[in-house]
């Protein structure tokens, strides 16, 4: 499918803008112009709307043009679309671009203008909010340096001689859940006293049955809505802010990339579940307290949901090569929150261990002398 792209450039010199995370505006590297996302967004919102029929439009006739053929192309004849791809053209340069089905913002290899797919935000597809960055890309270079110090397994010429192959900001598509969870546990508890009465020891022990209610109030339950992302991975750069949140503006874009979500809010709703129950038996259980000894007898935690939201959350990955082995690396886009796979240099392991078995082995043979 062939559909168009819009792009920002500088309403002073046509020049492409990239937002700035510093100051959370639109810059233009070209002339120097700076810019408020709405105002851009007042600017270039004619412009987005056509993008955005003309796309449309151009789907729909192909889709036609598709059904009243009846050719079929030769099974050597590359099609895109059967590959899970679609073809863009760059309204700058007009080179043809090939994006998978899930893009919705990148930058043109050719004339490296940041360039948007208005057709993909349409409809159900349109994202409630968006949490700009607040990292740029030179921070999150230098985290990734600083990631690897003091990691004492690690091998000494793994920081000199890896080779940083790319550096990407994402936008990834997350499903933010909130609701209501209600508990009721009960639990076994037991004070154990001991008193010495002459030469006898007397223990007297009490026992309880105790009974905890409550509501937890749930608000934005993260949810990776995309396959290309690990959810481990994902899980690990929280938590975001999202008092920050804004509305949807395609404005926040230039310079990042950006996905539309490839998994339905239903199917992630599991994993939400999950999280919401450990959270909300965590925050009872803390309530007991004072005893000896505390056994849970029976838990009962009923998850209302309330609201789904779908928003784009800033994500910096990083993937380095050596080795002949790649290491992925995420920070999180607002908070520099940063993790990933090191690699382990087994000689400095067995010097680790030598260095606390040993003392910890003469220790023990002197204790047996004794």
């Amino acid at each position: 499918m062939s559909s168009k792209l819009t792009n920002y450039q500088c309403p002073s010199c046509t020049g492409p803008l990239r937002y700035d995370t510093s100051t959370g505006r639109l810059q233009c590297d070209y002339c120097g112009s700076s810019f408020t996302t709405a105002e851009i967004e007042k600017i270039l919102q004619d412009k987005l709307e056509e993008a955005e029929h003309a796309a449309l439009d151009t789907v729909a006739q192909q889709t036609a043009a598709a059904n009243n053929s009846s050719w079929t192309a030769e099974s050597g004849e590359w099609n895109p679309e059967a590959e899970g791809m679609r073809l863009y053209q760059c309204p700058s340069c007009g080179a043809e671009l090939v994006c998978d089905m899930t893009t919705a913002a990148t930058r043109c290899p050719y004339c490296g203008n940041p360039t948007v797919i208005p057709a993909q935000f349409h409809g159900k597809l349109r994202p409630d909010y968006i949490l700009p960055f607040k990292v740029s890309r030179e921070q999150a270079i230098a985290e990734l340096k600083k990631y690897y110090k003091g990691k004492p397994l690690l091998p000494k010429r793994f920081s000199e001689e890896n080779h940083l192959e790319e550096v990407r900001g994402v936008y990834v598509p997350f499903w933010l859940f909130s609701g209501t969870a209600c508990a009721d546990m009960s639990y076994s508890a037991s004070n154990i006293h001991i008193a010495r009465l002459g030469n006898e020891e007397v223990t007297t022990t009490e026992y309880y049955e105790l009974r905890r209610t409550g509501t937890v109030e749930f608000s934005c339950i993260p949810a990776d809505g995309s396959k290309k992302m690990p959810d481990d991975l994902m899980d690990s750069i929280e938590p975001f802010h999202y008092s920050e949140l804004r509305t949807f503006s395609t404005a926040y874009m230039p310079g990042f990339l950006a996905d539309v979500y490839d998994v339905e809010a239903d199917t992630c709703y599991s994993h939400v579940e999950e999280r919401a129950y450990r959270t909300t038996q965590q925050l009872i259980d803390s309530t007991v307290g004072g005893y000896t000894t505390i056994a849970p007898k029976s838990r009962s935690i009923t998850l209302n949901k309330r609201k789904v939201s779908y928003a784009l959350l800033p994500i910096w990955i990083l993937s380095t090569r050596w080795g002949g082995r790649n290491y992925l690396f995420a920070m999180n886009g607002q908070t520099g929150k940063f993790t990933g796979d090191l690699p382990v240099s087994m000689g400095r392991f067995f010097a680790w261990f030598a260095g606390i078995s040993l003392p910890l082995m003469g220790l023990l043979a002197l204790l047996l002398r004794l």
